[in-house]
């Protein structure tokens, strides 16, 4: 590529990823959405302001596709994840609907065990109670909190409101600026 900063989307088949991405661009049909879980099955680059590229990683987990495939897929998005220079920081997208997942909790210890950055979005927040929603956070924190010392950042996110639109995307023109400045 062209040495630009790369910021990856990533979560559990059917966490709403696309969704979000569209929600993050302004651009409804940008990234392709469907009810079917593993729609995305290649790592997809959307240039943005000719400054910077929002990745789009296949799922992980459950999808719609041969053993095989999700092998193949599994490989290239650890190759990736791994060796990607330009990569900034990876966004692992959380279902709020959901207790803590194993699948989730083993793809973020794994990203720490590598030392690949990565930041916590939730999605799908508009289908809950704000109870609900607190509970599902104060889970997963616990959660984290048995593996590492410190939580990593943390967005809220609501694609049908655009709910937690801004904050993330001031997140990624922070380490932009920084980026640049190096």
């Amino acid at each position: 590529m062209d040495g630009k900063a790369e910021f990856a989307f990533i979560g559990r088949s059917n966490v709403g990823k696309s969704t979000l991405i569209n929600m993050l661009t302004g651009k409804k049909k940008l990234a392709k959405t469907s009810s079917t879980p593993g729609k995305t099955q290649l790592i997809n680059h959307f240039e943005i302001n000719d400054e910077w590229y929002l990745v789009d990683l296949p799922g992980y987990g459950y999808a719609k596709a041969s053993k095989k495939s999700r092998q193949t897929w599994e490989v290239f998005i650890t190759e990736y994840l791994l060796h990607r220079e330009s990569l900034m920081t990876t966004f692992v997208l959380i279902d709020a609907r959901l207790p803590p997942q194993k699948i989730d909790l083993e793809f973020m210890n794994w990203c720490g065990g590598k030392g690949i950055p990565f930041s916590l979005v939730f999605t799908k927040t508009d289908k809950l109670s704000s109870s609900a929603l607190q509970k599902n956070l104060i889970g997963y924190k616990k959660e984290i909190l048995k593996y590492w010392d410190e939580l990593p950042p943390v967005f809220v996110t609501s694609s049908q409101s655009k709910f937690g639109r801004e904050p993330l995307l001031n997140y990624i023109s922070e380490i932009l600026k920084a980026f640049k400045a190096s």
